[in-house]
């Protein structure tokens, strides 16, 4: 620590303290259970989406007892819509870990935290932070725009050395040692800096407690805080749906494969081409398909370009182990991707 961030933390505490967030469900608790579950569905989702799911996952698992409990597919069908849905088969079996290896309760250590699925450093930092007032480091992507920032931290964070480099200089701008009960406010406020004023573009410096401190802000650049050369490029893909139905009303639904798009949950049958599509389907089934209004899905780093592909099918037409007939009444229930639910609720 430089005498210049001396100062750093007591200002981040007292301005968490006054005008930090603090009427978030997860804010303000000491239950590892429920900052876990925060910290998770936080990652790379926005707030206003997060609020609901958490209010309806915790009505249904309540604690991790009741999480490690359940059913994958219930488990992936709560989370349906939410995304990134390696994190929810993560927090399964984390759940299940707890259960079985810790007797439901969590570490009380970042470092033995980081061991179980799906908590990565800055994720096993927070919960210690919060819930056992551990004097431990995050490094987040709000938290590394504020400390780059700060420090005018120049080196590319592509690099696996410097990403190290500015652990270390996080570690050293903690609270003093022996102040145990600043360091909730003190991980909070900078998450809070990061996510209301030292934004990525149109920064609010004037607002910021540690304006004075901050390197990017005398140098007039913070857009170029912080510096990482590896960036992922977008991509574009299409893909054909097989919406078929059956008299019933009932719709075939596959369980997609582990690893890829989708990866666990139920989903109509999903093909490279149309042509591909009608391969797969009986000879008298191909001249009534009915071609529906393509749709575009946006993911972080891909586009999805949907065709749907109407069939009225008997339902022993499909009789394949990689599926199955689901009725009006059982596929709402399923963990199905969030442009699938849609597609079917229209």
């Amino acid at each position: 620590m430089s005498a210049r961030t001396a100062g750093l933390a007591d200002r981040v505490v007292s301005w968490q303290q006054t005008h930090g967030r603090s009427g978030l469900p997860w804010q303000g608790i000491r239950d590892p259970y429920r900052v876990w579950l925060s910290e998770i569905m936080l990652q790379q989702t926005q707030v206003s989406v997060v609020l609901d799911y958490y209010a309806r996952f915790l009505r249904r698992f309540p604690d991790v007892a009741a999480l490690a409990a359940a059913g994958d597919d219930e488990v992936m069908a709560m989370w349906s819509g939410l995304g990134y849905y390696s994190r929810a088969r993560n927090l399964h079996n984390c759940a299940r870990q707890v259960v079985a290896n810790h007797g439901g309760e969590f570490p009380r250590t970042a470092l033995e935290l980081a061991t179980l699925p799906g908590i990565g450093r800055s994720t096993a930092a927070a919960i210690a932070s919060f819930c056992f007032g551990e004097r431990v480091a995050i490094l987040d992507g709000n938290v590394k725009r504020v400390l780059t920032r700060v420090l005018g931290f120049e080196k590319d964070l592509a690099q696996a050395a410097s990403e190290r480099e500015l652990w270390a200089s996080a570690e050293s701008l903690l609270p003093a040692p022996g102040c145990a009960e600043s360091m909730p406010a003190y991980t909070q406020g900078l998450m809070d800096l990061g996510a209301t004023l030292c934004l990525p573009r149109n920064p609010q410096c004037l607002l910021c407690p540690v304006s004075d401190l901050c390197t990017a802000r005398e140098q007039g650049r913070p857009q170029d805080y912080p510096v990482k050369s590896r960036k992922l490029k977008r991509s574009a893909q299409s893909l054909w749906l097989l919406h078929a139905q059956s008299p019933d009303g009932s719709v075939w639904l596959e369980k997609r494969p582990a690893t890829g798009i989708w990866a666990g949950l139920y989903c109509l049958p999903v093909f490279e081409s149309r042509a591909e599509l009608a391969a797969a389907l009986p000879q008298t089934v191909r001249a009534g398909l009915r071609d529906d209004p393509a749709f575009l899905h946006v993911l972080t780093h891909k586009d999805l370009y949907l065709h749907p592909v109407g069939a009225q099918l008997k339902s022993s037409a499909l009789c394949k182990e990689a599926g199955a007939w689901f009725d009006p009444v059982r596929w709402p229930a399923l963990g199905l991707p969030a442009p699938i639910r849609k597609l079917l609720s229209a």
